[in-house]
């Protein structure tokens, strides 16, 4: 009898501690536990420390309340304008409602994976493949509002949907590539074409102002002559004025100054011919020389008429 007894009690300490155990329930951070009664649920639990009733009431499923991501596998659609194109992408989502998700669907994440593929070939067979490969934006917003729509029962919530790679046929990327090719080549040559006008557009502008300039410069040549001959024609006329005064007024020295300066012009004629010449000059040249000494002697008196005094008398030429 006493060892039936201590048997009796050492059952009754483990069935103790199995109780004990078994309704001290510890939920992790970031998770959520639903709690069954008799196979029906009644709670959830929030993460820390918790008594559960052992034996009739028990944890029903244990769910991660943090951002998860869940990867689409590669798969082919045919789009808008029948090329086929293969795309995979990544999906990520967040359980905000533990009962729902443990009780509306059936594996949670195989119903969101197949709902977002469907949706995938959907969307992407509506657009065209220039559509689909400058407009991931719009793809990824279209998917993120059609699936997050579809699994608001679930209590889940889609927070992004990106396509990852989309990748068209080898044939499809070589045509885009020759037509890339071909549009750089154009815009190549336009630009070229559009230098080349700019460049003569400029030359023809230098040569237009170099001709002006040079029109300007042979007007102002000109006028500068003009002026020149004009004041060598009032010299000339001053000085044939003086010369007629003083043939006037007798003075053989102005004689002197008109024959000598005539032969030495007709003699400067015949120097600057560019032909060969032979020039007899049946002239002494005592003739000369005198018409020379004239001329000294002519300006010699002009320039004593032209002397003025100046006070204290020192005589000052103008």
């Amino acid at each position: 009898m006493p060892e039936m007894s201590v048997i009796l009690v050492s059952l009754i300490i483990i069935l103790a501690i199995v109780v004990v155990f078994s309704a001290v329930v510890t939920v992790r951070q970031g998770y959520e536990y639903t709690i069954e009664q008799f196979g029906r649920y009644i709670k959830t639990i929030r993460p820390g420390f918790h008594l559960i009733i052992p034996f009739i009431q028990r944890i029903g499923h244990r769910q991660n309340l943090m951002e998860q991501v869940l990867d689409i596998p590669t798969q082919e659609v045919i789009t808008k304008d029948n090329a086929m194109v293969a795309a995979d992408g990544v999906v990520f989502f967040q359980i905000l409602d533990a009962s729902q998700a443990s009780y509306e669907v059936n594996n949670l994440t195989l119903a969101i994976l197949n709902l977002t593929m469907t949706n995938l070939r959907t969307v992407m067979g509506s657009m065209d493949l220039d559509e689909l490969l400058s407009k991931r934006d719009e793809i990824n917003a279209r998917l993120m509002n059609v699936v997050d729509g579809a699994t608001q029962p679930w209590g889940v919530k889609i927070t992004r949907i990106e396509i990852k790679d989309i990748a068209p046929p080898r044939d499809i990327v070589d045509a885009m590539a020759r037509q890339m090719k071909a549009e750089r080549d154009k815009r190549a040559a336009i630009l070229e074409a559009e230098g080349l006008r700019n460049a003569e557009i400029l030359r023809a502008e230098g040569e237009k102002k170099g001709a002006i300039l040079e029109a300007e410069g042979r007007r102002e040549a000109a006028f500068r002559d003009a002026e020149a001959r004009e004041r060598e024609a009032e010299a000339e006329a001053k000085a044939t004025d003086m010369v007629s005064k003083a043939i006037a007024g007798g003075d053989p020295q102005a004689i002197n100054y008109f024959v000598a300066q005539k032969y030495v012009e007709a003699l400067a004629e015949f120097a600057n011919s560019p032909n060969e010449k032979l020039v007899f000059m049946p002239m002494e040249a005592s003739g000369v020389i005198g018409s020379i000494g004239g001329i000294a002697e002519l300006f010699k008196d002009i320039g004593k008429t032209n002397t003025v005094s100046r006070p204290g008398g020192v005589p000052q030429v103008d």
